[in-house]
C-alpha cells in the first residue's frame, strides 16, 4: 500500500456523525419526521431576509474579512456580551458557527498528550473534536441521574488528584443533547474549581435564549473561561453558519492564538451570513423569545407522548430543545430502538450511545411547526406502547 492510500489515525479513531448515522438507520423508511434533528422551524426575520439581495450586491460582501469578524458585528456583539450576558472583559472573534468555534478553542488550547472532560450525556460534537485533534484522554464525568446536573464534587476530586491537571473542561449550557440549565450557583462552583486548578472552562451557550418555565441563562467571565455563542437557532440562521467566541481579553497571548488557527480554518466567516447576523441582532431578542415561546407546546406534546414510560424516565426539557430519555432496561441497543421507531412508526430520533449515555434517546421539539410536532408526538406514542407491549415488532 502506497502511502497515498493510508487514512489518518485521527481521522479513523473518530467516529461517523451522528447525523449521518441516523439518516442511515432510517435509510428506506418513509415519511419520517425529525425528532431527532437539532433544529429549529423557523428562519431568520422577514425583513432581515429581504435584505439579502442588497448585502450579496455589496463589494465588500465578495472580499475577505478580518480573521476576528466584520468590525460592526464584533462592536455589536460585544456591546451585547456587556448588556444580556454580563461579559464585561470578553473579546470577540466571530466564526463559522459554534462548533468551528469550539474546533478553534481545542486546536489552540489543546495537545494531543492532554486530558480533557466531558459530562454524559455528552455533546457528540465536542467529542469528535477532540478526537479528530488526536485527543484521547477523554474523562467523562458523572450527572446526576435525575437532573444531569454536572457532579461538581467529581470534578473537584478529578482535577485535584490527576496529574498533569486536564486542560479543559466542557459543559453545554442550555444542555445538549439534555436540555438541562445549569443553575448560576453550580455554574460558578465549577468555574471556580476550573480556576483553582488551573483548567480552561469552556461553556457553550447556542441555546441562551431557550429556556422555559421562568429558567434563566447565565454566564461566567474569568481569565480562564471561553463562552461559544451561535446564531443557529435563535435566528434560525443553521445554514448560513455564524456563531462566536467570547474569551477574556486578560489572557495573554491567546487572541494570538485564535488568530492563527482561524486563518488555517476558515480566514474569516462568510461575510454575507456575517451582515444578515447583525441585521438580526439590530432586532430586540424579544423577537427570539417570541419564537422560543411557540416551541412549548410541541415540548408539551412530546411530553404527553413519552407519557408511557413514566415520568422517571424522562429528563430535561428545561431549555434548549431537547428532552432526553431513559428506554426501558431491557433496550440496550438504542440505535436499533431508533431504526425500529423510523421504520415502524415514522419517527426519528436520537441514539443515546453517541452521547456516552447507551440505552437513551434524545428527543428534539423544535424542528417541526406545531401541528406537524403534534402528529410525530401521536406517532411516538403508539411506537411507545408497542414497545412496551409487544417489543419490537418489524
Amino acid at each position: 500500500m502506497g502511502s497515498h492510500d493510508k487514512l489518518a489515525t485521527r481521522a479513523l479513531e473518530t467516529d461517523v456523525p451522528v447525523m449521518v448515522k441516523i439518516l442511515e438507520l432510517s435509510e428506506g423508511a418513509k415519511d419520517v419526521m425529525p425528532l431527532g434533528k437539532g433544529a429549529v422551524y423557523w428562519n431568520p426575520p422577514d425583513e432581515v431576509l429581504e435584505k439579502v439581495k442588497e448585502l450579496a450586491c455589496e463589494l465588500s460582501t465578495s472580499y475577505y474579512g478580518t480573521h476576528e469578524g466584520l468590525p460592526e458585528l464584533v462592536e455589536a456583539l460585544t456591546e451585547k456580551l456587556h448588556r444580556e450576558n454580563k461579559l464585561y472583559k470578553s473579546s470577540v472573534m466571530v466564526t463559522s458557527g459554534s462548533n468551528q468555534g469550539f474546533l478553534n478553542v481545542v486546536l489552540a488550547l489543546c495537545d494531543v498528550t492532554d486530558s480533557v472532560i466531558l459530562f454524559a450525556p455528552y455533546f457528540f460534537n465536542a467529542y469528535m473534536s477532540f478526537k479528530m485533534t488526536g485527543i484521547n484522554n477523554i474523562l467523562v464525568g458523572p450527572t446526576s441521574s435525575r437532573t444531569l446536573q454536572p457532579d461538581a464534587d467529581w470534578l473537584e476530586k478529578i482535577l485535584s488528584e490527576i496529574k498533569p491537571v486536564p486542560k479543559l473542561v466542557s459543559l453545554v449550557n442550555p444542555g445538549n443533547p439534555s436540555g438541562t440549565i445549569i443553575p448560576e450557583p453550580l455554574l460558578k462552583r465549577i468555574s471556580d474549581i476550573c480556576r483553582k486548578a488551573g483548567s480552561w472552562l469552556v461553556v457553550d451557550n447556542a441555546y441562551e435564549y431557550f429556556t422555559y418555565d421562568g429558567l434563566k441563562h447565565t454566564c461566567v467571565e474569568g481569565k480562564h473561561v471561553i463562552n461559544l455563542f451561535s446564531f443557529s437557532k435563535a435566528y434560525g440562521m443553521m445554514g448560513w453558519r455564524v456563531g462566536y467566541i467570547a474569551y477574556s481579553t486578560e489572557a495573554e497571548g491567546l487572541r494570538t492564538q485564535f488568530l492563527k488557527v482561524q486563518e488555517n480554518v476558515a480566514i474569516c466567516a462568510s461575510i454575507i451570513s456575517q451582515k444578515v447576523a447583525l441585521c438580526c441582532l439590530r432586532y430586540d431578542n424579544e423577537w427570539v423569545r417570541n419564537q422560543v415561546r411557540s416551541l412549548v407546546k410541541n415540548r408539551k406534546a412530546v411530553l404527553e407522548a413519552l407519557s408511557p414510560l413514566g415520568v422517571e424516565s424522562v429528563m430535561g426539557g428545561e431549555g434548549a430543545i431537547y428532552l432526553w430519555v431513559k428506554l426501558p432496561n431491557k433496550y440496550k441497543d438504542d440505535a436499533e430502538v431508533v431504526r425500529w421507531l423510523a421504520h415502524r412508526h415514522g419517527v426519528m430520533l436520537l441514539p443515546g450511545n453517541d452521547c456516552g449515555a447507551p440505552g437513551c434517546v434524545r428527543i428534539t421539539f423544535g424542528a417541526l411547526r406545531e401541528a406537524e410536532c403534534e402528529i410525530a408526538a401521536k406517532r411516538l406514542k403508539r411506537g411507545l406502547e408497542e414497545l412496551l407491549s409487544h417489543g419490537m415488532v418489524w
